[in-house]
């Protein structure tokens, strides 16, 4: 349908008849057949294309492969000095200080 503005717009809900060999072609896939293949269409997935699911010919949901968060090293703040007296136990008074509350 044409606007007046020369828009063209298809009114909701969707009415789209669409030939299942486009919708392979196209790599969308409706949800009966996603269903039946989804082993299938997650190989495709992990091989890097995008696949699209649709719901009477209208594309609701993309599967695309996750990448695998990148390692971190600790240590990202780099080398710190740290004092030897760091790891010795605390003194009475320090734990006292260290157990208050801290109202």
């Amino acid at each position: 349908m044409t606007t007046s503005d020369g828009f063209e717009y298809w009114p909701e809900p969707y009415a789209v008849e669409v030939d299942q060999v486009d919708l392979v072609n196209m790599g969308q896939y409706n949800v009966q057949e996603a269903k039946t293949r989804l082993s299938e269409l997650l190989h495709m997935v992990e091989r890097g294309d995008e696949v699209i699911i649709a719901r009477g010919g209208r594309p609701v949901a993309k599967l695309v492969r996750v990448d695998r968060p990148l390692k971190r090293t600790l240590g990202f703040l780099g080398p710190l000095d740290v004092p030897e007296s760091a790891f010795e136990p605390m003194t009475g008074e320090e734990l006292a200080e260290w157990e208050r509350p801290l109202i």
